[in-house]
Order: structure tokens, then sequence, then C-alpha cells
């Protein structure tokens, strides 16, 4: 959906994963999701991918979570590698979640999935994603619930994603 201001909910849009592949987010129907962009190089890297594999092994199967990462290179020149790169990194910090293209996510070429994000959950400085690893959380309808920060660890959702399973 190029209209992002027309969507509903993030069923109405479809994503490229890591490897190239077509993915409607309809399938993510019925699961609460944390949508993050995601930087292997970045200082928060570590603690992060950690975390998000923590709450993953924890709820994916009993709760029905999902991860959506999205690399993005626009932070300090981050995420600078190329799909297998990360998806190394990915299987080097043992996550198991969905990973998708590289996109921008601020700018004129910012994906429109993430403008819909950016508008349904505005930011307290402004719409624009500050740094990476900005989680939004969506609920099982499609819509996004809330807007984290990157200085949010991922532990720290849990209270959170309870309110929406």
């Amino acid at each position: 959906m190029s209209n992002y201001k027309m969507a509903q909910s993030i069923y109405d849009f479809s994503v490229n994963d890591i490897d190239g592949n077509r993915v409607p987010l309809e399938k993510y129907r019925g699961h609460v999701c944390i949508i993050l962009n995601v930087a292997s190089q970045c200082g928060l890297a570590k603690s992060n991918y950690s975390e998000l594999v923590d709450l993953y092994e924890a709820y994916s199967d009993s709760k029905g979570l999902r991860i959506l990462a999205f690399p993005c290179n626009q932070f300090a020149g981050a995420e600078p590698g190329s799909g297998a790169e990360i998806c190394e990194f990915a299987k080097r910090h043992k996550a198991r979640f969905d990973f998708f293209e590289k996109i921008n996510v601020n700018g004129a070429d910012t994906h429109p999935l993430w403008k819909y994000l950016k508008h349904e959950q505005g930011g307290i400085l402004g719409d624009f994603v500050k740094w990476n690893y900005t989680k939004f959380i969506v609920d099982k309808k499609g819509k996004p619930v809330e807007r984290h920060g990157p200085n949010v660890s991922p532990k720290d959702l849990v209270t959170s994603l309870e309110k929406y399973w």
C-alpha cells in the first residue's frame, strides 16, 4: 500500500523478507508483534538481540509473539552489511525471528509500512525515528498501539505486551 494514511492495519502492507520474497503482513493476523529497526554494528545491538531472542523464546509459542526486524543503515552507518551478512549476524546471536530487507525508516525513501507506524504512533519530539532499535508494539488486530525508543530494553516490554495477549 503506497498511501499509508488509508491503511487500517499492518495487514494492508506487504514487505520483502531478507531474501527478497514478498510477504503479506496478513500472515501475522492474530499475533501480537514487535516491529523494530535493527543495526548489527550499533552499540545497542548486543543487548537488544539478546533480549529479543529471550522474548521470542519465551513467548512465541506460548503467546504467539512475533518479532519483525527491519535492518536500517540510516543511523551512523551501523547496518552496512548485505542481507547474507545480516543473516549471519542474526544466526550468531541465535535470532530466529523474522528479518526483512534493509529499508529506510526516515526521509523521502521511507518504507510505507514505517510511514504508517510513525503516523499511528508518533514520537515525543516528532514522528521521525530517532535511532536504531525503535520498537512498535502491534496488537492482534494489526494496530500499532505503543512505540518505545531505543533506550527501552526489550525485556521491559513484557508488561506492555501482556496487555495485548
